[in-house]
């Protein structure tokens, strides 16, 4: 059996590449502050997924030092709907800390990069490849499943990772380590896919030890992850007779952090409904709205019973929140579940300010 050669993978990727809002066009240099920006928002996030957010984001802030200077309520808010929103908050420390720290201009190295904040060693190596050409591994889940294929690697990830990348950094060409990291990714994302793999048209299926051996659909090897416990909650869609809605801010760090909600209860696992109006922001005559909402976070699902109530115009909003226009609710930072919650309420969500 031969040995995967870099330049085989190479050749099909300047046949093959794929066309990407943050992809430099051959033969021009990347932008790393659109190459850094393209690779958080990727992450747990499908290409299709995010491919109008990024352009929306970069309309907004074209600039690592527009991002900086940024209020933090206007990137969260442009980030909305994209999920794991402590990116977000990563991605506006790191563009302050190259602003502040290196005068607007990315570090080229992946230690230095690794110093940012929210710059883990995947990201690192990808922006240290991509946008400054260095010989860094950038391992995600496509180049995961292409190296565990091509070496029929048995070790479960996320204990694999080291030994994947050492396989990819002893594939590294001298030159064009780039485009290679590039090629990975799009080998992984067009040809070695999770399920029915195109291996006829990869161009190291002769060298792959897993298409040799037909056992291409059982790798990469992961361990079973434990499903988190359901977890329950009540919310609380308060509209006033002005047309305003009642929300408040979560907290900077934890589970949605800095984005904006409708008050709610605890999410427990032992949440109980009978208590319900004392969680509620006032005291008044709630309606229980005719479905729950559920979501899907990383680690647990989360089931929320709706309640809906209407105030005078003169309400004025408790502590710690605020009631904002509904006309004004699409410039506000609603994650996927406020949403929902919101819909739940006969409530439908404007469209974003551009």
């Amino acid at each position: 059996m031969t040995a995967p050669a870099a330049a085989d993978l190479l050749a099909w990727y300047d046949r093959h590449r794929r066309s990407l809002p943050w992809r430099a066009a051959a033969g021009t240099r990347p932008d790393p502050y659109r190459i850094w920006a393209s690779e958080i928002m990727l992450q747990q996030t499908t290409v299709a997924a995010v491919k109008p957010y990024y352009e929306r984001f970069m309309t907004r802030f074209p600039s690592v030092k527009a991002l900086a200077e940024a209020p933090s309520e206007e990137v969260m808010q442009a980030w909305a709907g994209l999920g794991y929103y402590s990116r977000a908050r990563n991605l506006h420390a790191c563009a302050k800390a190259v602003v502040a720290e290196h005068g607007g201009r990315f570090p080229e190295s992946e230690e230095g990069l690794r110093a940012l904040p929210g710059i883990g060693a995947y990201t690192a190596g990808a922006v240290a490849a991509i946008a400054f050409d260095k010989p860094a591994a950038a391992v995600d889940g496509n180049v995961e499943r292409v190296m565990t294929r091509l070496f029929a690697i048995e070790a479960e990830l996320p204990g694999a990772r080291p030994l994947v990348r050492d396989r990819v950094l002893a594939l590294l060409p001298p030159t064009r380590p780039g485009d290679f990291a590039q090629a990975l990714m799009d080998l992984g994302a067009t040809i070695c896919t999770p399920r029915n793999p195109a291996c006829g048209l990869c161009p190291w299926r002769e060298p792959c030890v897993a298409r040799a051996e037909g056992t291409q659909e059982t790798f990469p090897r992961k361990a079973k992850k434990k499903a988190g416990l359901i977890r329950y909650g009540a919310a609380f869609v308060l509209t006033r007779a002005d047309g305003a809605l009642l929300l408040r801010t979560r907290p900077a760090k934890g589970l949605l952090g800095g984005m904006a909600e409708v008050p709610t209860s605890e999410w427990r696992a032992d949440y109980e409904l009978d208590g319900a109006a004392q969680d509620a922001p006032l005291p008044l005559r709630w309606t229980q709205a005719a479905q729950a909402v559920r979501h899907v976070f990383t680690h647990f699902p989360l089931e929320l019973t709706v309640f809906t109530g209407t105030v005078p115009a003169a309400t004025p909003a408790p502590a710690g929140m605020r009631f904002t226009p509904l006309a004004q609710l699409g410039q506000e930072p609603l994650s996927g579940v406020m949403v929902k919650v919101l819909a739940a309420g006969g409530l439908k969500l404007p469209p974003s300010a551009p």
